[in-house]
C-alpha cells in the first residue's frame, strides 16, 4: 500500500492517541509530544483497544488489564502482555499524518 494519509497532525494532541482505519486495520496514532507513532490498536494480551488507554510519554497502557507497550518499538513492557504490538513508520507531510502500510 505504501504511504497512506490518515488525519491532520493537530487532531492528535500531545499525550493522546487517535484511532484511524487504514488498509483494513485499526491503527492508533500516538502523539508523545516528541513525535508521532502508529501501532495496531490491539492489545496482544486480550485484544483490548489501546487508544482508550493512557499514553504516558512513550508508553501506552491497555485499559483492560494494565499491559503497557512502548509506542516507538511496540515492545511489551509488562505483564500480562508478552508479545509486541505491531508498529508502522510515520511521517508528517503538509500537516497530515501518513502511515507506511504494507502491501
Amino acid at each position: 500500500m505504501g504511504w497512506t494519509a490518515t488525519l491532520r497532525a493537530e487532531e492528535v494532541a500531545p499525550g493522546t492517541a487517535h484511532v484511524v482505519e487504514a488498509g483494513g486495520r485499526r491503527i492508533a496514532v500516538c502523539n508523545t509530544g516528541e513525535g508521532y507513532y502508529a501501532i495496531d490498536d490491539l492489545c496482544t494480551h486480550d485484544g483490548g483497544p489501546l487508544d482508550q488507554g493512557r499514553l504516558d510519554g512513550r508508553e501506552i497502557e491497555c485499559p483492560r488489564h494494565g499491559a503497557r507497550f512502548d509506542v516507538t518499538t511496540g515492545r511489551a513492557l509488562c505483564l500480562p502482555a508478552v508479545r509486541p504490538v505491531r508498529t508502522y513508520p510515520v511521517r508528517i507531510a503538509d500537516g497530515v499524518v501518513e502511515i507506511d502500510l504494507p502491501a
